[in-house]
């Protein structure tokens, strides 16, 4: 196992529960079983708090803990054109999206591809969280 997924999975500052969120979500991966909730409070069309929890592998976890990292008190317009583009992470092996998120690309990338599901579970779950409006 690569040490800098155990380097990102273990930043859990954002791994909270948040009471007066705005929007939610669970989900779970049919595929492995990992489950992860996302809640997230959007104020001004910007994300300015996100929570999580998980019941996950390492993968999951260090995905969740960068998307969290990265979408706070960014655009609502940003977050999900971000979002939109997770479906496509592992197609192009010049990904335009990842390089504008860098440190998601320590984690999404052709190493990784056999835990695709793992890694993209908290983007499909921060989705339809905000699509739960």
């Amino acid at each position: 196992m690569d040490l800098e997924i155990l380097k990102i999975a273990s930043n859990t500052k954002n791994h909270k529960t948040i009471k007066n969120f705005t929007h939610s979500c669970k989900n779970r991966n049919r595929i492995c079983g990992d489950v992860m909730e996302i809640s997230i409070i959007v104020k001004n069309n910007k994300i300015t708090d996100f929570g999580y929890q998980c019941k996950s592998c390492i993968y999951c976890q260090a995905s969740v803990s960068l998307l969290s990292q990265n979408v706070i008190n960014l655009d609502l317009k940003e977050v999900l054109e971000l979002l939109k583009q997770s479906e496509f992470f592992f197609e192009k092996k010049e990904n335009e999206t990842l390089k504008k998120w860098k440190s998601l690309g320590k984690i999404i990338n052709e190493k990784n591809i056999s835990r695709k599901d793992c890694l993209l579970l908290p983007f499909t779950t921060l989705s339809k969280a905000l699509k739960n409006e």
